[in-house]
């Protein structure tokens, strides 16, 4: 994804958090801000430590991005969301972790 689509600085990340509107699954929690006067959607992808080394985290985020890359056509454009991966995200394959995404999604009503 190019950077202008990602949610980066901490402060950033900090502001989705305060608005404290999100949903969640067994899988996922989804932080949502809305932003009438943004053009597209920006993505934000948190995966804690208890997931795993390095190297699980980077392939956690890697098939998150995919998905959130499959998905992009049908995304709300004015918002800012952050996805944080739960404990357990690890074992799925990219397909479990795209219906989990899409159902999150669709319980924040980012999916269109």
């Amino acid at each position: 994804m190019k950077k202008s689509y990602r949610v980066k600085k901490e402060k950033e990340f900090q502001t989705v958090f305060q608005h404290k509107q999100s949903c969640a699954n067994r899988r996922f929690v989804v932080y949502v801000l809305e932003k009438p006067e943004q053009k597209h959607f920006r993505v934000g992808i948190s995966v804690g430590k208890k997931i795993g080394n390095a190297v699980v985290r980077n392939a956690v985020k890697r098939k998150i991005r995919t998905s959130i890359y499959q998905l992009r056509e049908s995304l709300e454009p004015t918002c800012d969301f952050i996805i944080i991966a739960r404990p357990g995200v690890e074992a799925l394959t990219s397909e479990e972790i795209h219906r989990n995404i899409t159902h999150v999604l669709k319980l924040a009503k980012i999916l269109k």
